[in-house]
């Protein structure tokens, strides 16, 4: 019996020495997946997600979950993280300290409307002509500017509730900002709550973030395996001009404002957006999914957080590049194939309103696409033709939707560390773009 009873000893032994490697190798393992930098880690999570999708599309479909997964985890935090980092910035704000929000509400509107501007100058350079689809259905354009500023204006007073279960940024920004200046007066241990509150938001933020590169694994899988590339051949001319518009305003006209701004090499930091917040934005193709990515960048950066509280969010609604290089395009192109002379002063009013179009796109369902028709009536184009040329962007959406979201999200960081280097340019300071993790 005493044998018996040994052997299980033993047994037991051997089991404990056997899991106890297997957790420390486990543990070792995880431990040099985090040392890895989380863009590293992303570019990895991409080649296999690229790899499992043209190899093995049907063995590999359950990674989609990932995706989703990741997606909505980050759309779920992002109305709370805004909410409770505004209200807690503003509550706990001291008299006298600056925040840039103005110089910064100016570098959006600025990069808005330079965007349209070269969109439109682009098209006339490079004119394209539509095949024109079938229009989009079950959905509805807006009428008129009036409506897109009336939409603007009642998300504003939104139901605070239903502002955060919508994910109404706009709503959710005008009733942090409220609460915020309503707590001022509170007593230090509300506002230690508030604080501590938004700590553990941000907390939750970072362990989804570093799910990201699972998350870009499934999205880039069922991009590929879904969609495929050969649907977007036949409107190669248009993508390309579209694309190619993106990347100048990402690479030309953003580093000029920039340096203007900073009087320094503006590619560090244009280079450090775009990889740090563009992969993330092109991925899930959401801005509001992206604002807890882009305030861990602004973070990282080492950003003012009562700033950048307030910036990223309303960067999220406001600062929309690629929506106006969207609207402007898809506009001419229209124009072109129904073969509307365009003078260059139409073409200018063009650019404001693809510019103030794109500033309103948030608050209208659908986004940037929607307001096509919009800009379409600038030239008495019918509104059954303009949905027929919604209904093109919604087939080469794929592409330029996730394009679109990257220069736009990339964008706001982008703008936001420009202003604060601006500021410390104009009190004298030297500006070490290296410093900030450059």
């Amino acid at each position: 019996m005493l044998i018996y009873v040994d052997a299980f000893i033993v047994y037991l032994i051997d089991v404990f020495i056997y899991y106890s490697r297997e957790e420390r190798f486990m543990k070792n393992l995880i431990n040099k997946w985090n040392e890895i930098s989380l863009v590293k880690r992303i570019i990895i999570g991409l080649v296999i997600g690229i790899t499992l999708a043209v190899t093995i599309p049907k063995a590999a479909k359950p990674i989609v979950i990932f995706g989703s997964l990741f997606v909505g985890a980050l759309k779920a935090i992002a109305p709370i993280l805004v909410f409770f980092l505004v209200m807690s910035a503003i509550a706990q704000h001291e008299a006298g300290h600056k925040t840039n929000m103005k110089s910064i509400i100016g570098l959006y509107l600025l990069g808005t409307f330079l965007a349209g501007l070269f969109a439109v100058v682009a098209s006339f350079m490079f004119p394209v002509k539509l095949t024109l689809a079938a229009g989009a259905e079950n959905v509805t354009a807006p009428g008129g500017i009036t409506e897109v500023l009336k939409a603007l204006l009642m998300n504003i007073v939104d139901n605070p509730v239903k502002a955060l279960y919508n994910a109404n940024y706009i709503g959710i920004l005008s009733w942090a900002i409220l609460f915020g200046f309503a707590l001022r007066g509170a007593p230090d241990t509300t506002k230690t709550m508030i604080s501590n509150f938004s700590d553990a938001v941000s907390q939750i933020v970072k362990w989804v973030i570093n799910f990201a590169p699972f998350g870009i694994m499934g999205l880039v899988f069922d991009s590929i395996a879904t969609n495929g590339i050969k649907s977007l051949l036949s409107y190669g001319q248009l993508l390309m001009l579209l694309v190619g518009c993106m990347i100048f305003v990402a690479l030309v006209i953003n580093p000029t404002i920039v340096f203007a701004y900073i009087h320094k090499n503006p590619y560090p930091l244009v280079f450090k957006c775009l990889k740090e917040s563009g992969i993330t934005a092109f991925f899930t193709r959401s801005s509001a999914a992206n604002i807890p990515v882009n305030m861990s960048l602004c973070e990282r950066l080492g950003l003012d957080k009562d700033t950048y509280s307030i910036s990223i969010p309303l960067g999220a609604t406001i600062n929309m590049a690629g929506a106006a290089v969207t609207i402007a395009v898809l506009t001419l192109a229209a124009v072109n194939t129904l073969g509307i002379h365009v003078d260059i002063a139409t073409a200018i009013i063009l650019s404001v309103l693809s510019a103030v179009c794109a500033c309103g796109a948030s608050g209208v369902a659908g986004g940037s696409l929607l307001l096509i028709p919009l800009a379409c009536s600038l030239f008495g184009i019918p509104n059954d033709i303009a949905m027929k040329v919604v209904g093109v962007g919604f087939i080469v959406g794929v592409l330029q939707d996730s394009c679109e979201t990257a220069l736009n999200s990339s964008t706001d960081v982008l703008f936001t560390a420009t202003a604060e280097l601006a500021e410390r340019r104009k009190k004298g300071k030297d500006i070490v773009l290296g410093e900030m993790g450059m």
